[in-house]
């Protein structure tokens, strides 16, 4: 398999292992101040690593306003958005909603970039949709009782949050795609992104609204945590991704990088003892039966 296209499973599996490792801290300090403190500890990563390289060099005026936006979208709004679907629907959930990144890439490259879709994109459009639903209504077993598993809110709102992450994740992916097809440094470019969606939840830690300070205190093993997280899921998970946008087509990046709920059941599983749900397995099997029509070609 091209090496593009394993990075975007490599993507995959990192966002995977970070659902589970993030939903404690995530929990603790909220999805904002969570989400925060990962990107800061990233950003300051990264930067050290690109001025040591010397890989900023690669970054021109015109790349700096497209990864700043794609940024914003992708990571400060579609992000921030994953962590407040995961504290209310849990890991599972959460990441299936994510997946429906991929055919919302599709169905923007047709509305926006022109690109046609064939009947089968069509058809499995829908399949993901139904897998979407099969997972989420018939998803956990009676005799599931793990807190990963608990609903926190209406069911509905989860849902929303959940497809508005995603949805920042497929237009912050086809911004940066011809940014990262002119060969730009995956690690700078996730510097800029990272920074960007950073600077911005700073800026909204300040507003005088209790919805967006942290939930509890930033302890030394809550640190840990959340730094290990945003390591795993922004500095390597997010710069596999920019480099599989380098060379790889969009729309088989954004399938393959969106198969986290396929890869997460089993680890899931491993986790908790609690074997998934038939309908988990089933509707993570429409899931991926459906991106795959998408691309087919």
């Amino acid at each position: 398999m091209p090496v593009y296209e394993l990075a975007a499973l490599g993507a995959a599996t990192c966002w995977a292992l970070t659902a589970l490792f993030s939903a404690t801290p995530a929990g603790h300090l909220g999805a904002i101040a969570f989400n925060r403190a990962r990107q800061v500890f990233v950003t300051g990563l990264l930067l050290v690593y690109v001025l040591l390289t010397g890989s900023w060099r690669e970054l021109g005026g015109e790349h700096l306003v497209p990864l700043l936006v794609s940024g914003l979208i992708g990571i400060f709004i579609g992000d921030t958005l994953l962590f407040a679907t995961l504290n209310r629907l849990g890991p599972r959930r959460s990441g299936i909603l994510f997946a429906l990144n991929a055919p919302m890439a599709a169905l923007l490259g047709w509305v926006l970039l022109g690109e046609d879709l064939s009947g089968f994109a069509v058809i499995g459009i829908a399949l993901t949709v139904a897998g979407v639903v099969l997972a989420i209504l018939f998803g956990k077993r009676r005799a599931q009782l793990h807190q990963w598993e608990t609903i926190r809110g209406p069911i509905w709102a989860g849902v929303a949050l959940g497809l508005t992450a995603a949805a920042g994740q497929a237009v912050g992916s086809i911004i940066a795609r011809p940014v990262m097809a002119a060969g730009v440094d995956p690690f700078a470019a996730s510097m800029l992104r990272v920074g960007v969606a950073a600077a911005c939840l700073t800026v909204l830690m300040q507003l005088p609204m209790e919805a967006v300070k942290a939930k509890g205190p930033m302890t030394a093993k809550v640190a840990a945590q959340t730094a290990f997280t945003g390591f795993l899921a922004l500095a390597i998970g997010m710069t596999l991704l920019l480099f599989a946008l380098s060379g790889g087509k969009v729309g088989i990046v954004s399938t393959l990088s969106a198969t986290s709920p396929v890869i997460i059941l089993p680890l899931l599983w491993a986790r908790t003892g609690e074997r998934p749900a038939a309908g988990a397995w089933a509707g993570a099997a429409l899931v991926v039966a459906g991106m795959a029509l998408i691309f087919l070609r």
